[in-house]
Parts: structure tokens; C-alpha cells; sequence
């Protein structure tokens, strides 16, 4: 539920209060008890920054879909690499 900042315009006492969307707003001041209170437009107090979510945020357990780095190793093409078996044996054909 959202948080709302309110302000009384007579005692100008400031004060929060968690509301549901469809909740009226706030009438009266909890301070002087007058019927003079503004809804004020403040900024959140979290920012989102950055690229973007991750799968990974706020998941648990198993329900963290994470690749396994040797999983995905293991997909990729290896690379060719010269034996030393191969190589002795280029070089006895060479030879004869």
C-alpha cells in the first residue's frame, strides 16, 4: 500500500499515512483536529536505477533460474589444439 504525505494548513503539522488507492483522503489534522489538511505530491523514497531487472531479483531457492557457467561452457565450440601425440607423429612421416 502506498504511503501519503499530508500537511495541515492551519498548524502546518506534516504527517504520513498508508492508505489503500480507494481509501478516502485524510480530512482533518491528528494535531489541532482541524478540517484543513492537503494532500501533498512527494517523491518516492526508492529510485529505480540502472538497466533494467534481473530474473534473478528477488527469487529464492529454486525458484532462481540461473545457467550454469559450466553448462554454457560446455555448449560452446572447442577450440583445435595440437597433441603432443600428433605432433610426433607429423614429424615421423616427415622423415621417411
Amino acid at each position: 500500500m502506498p504511503i501519503y504525505e499530508y500537511k495541515c494548513l492551519k498548524c502546518e503539522h506534516k504527517f504520513e499515512v498508508i492508505q489503500r488507492f480507494s481509501d478516502n483522503p485524510v480530512e482533518s489534522c491528528p494535531e489541532c483536529n482541524k478540517k484543513s489538511v492537503q494532500k501533498l505530491v512527494s517523491a518516492p523514497s526508492f529510485r529505480l536505477k540502472g538497466g533494467g531487472w534481473y530474473e534473478t531479483d528477488f527469487k529464492t531457492g529454486s525458484k532462481k533460474n540461473i545457467v550454469d557457467i559450466k553448462d554454457e561452457k560446455s555448449k560452446q565450440p572447442k577450440e583445435k589444439t595440437k597433441t603432443k601425440d600428433q605432433s610426433k607423429d607429423k614429424s615421423s612421416d616427415t622423415k621417411t
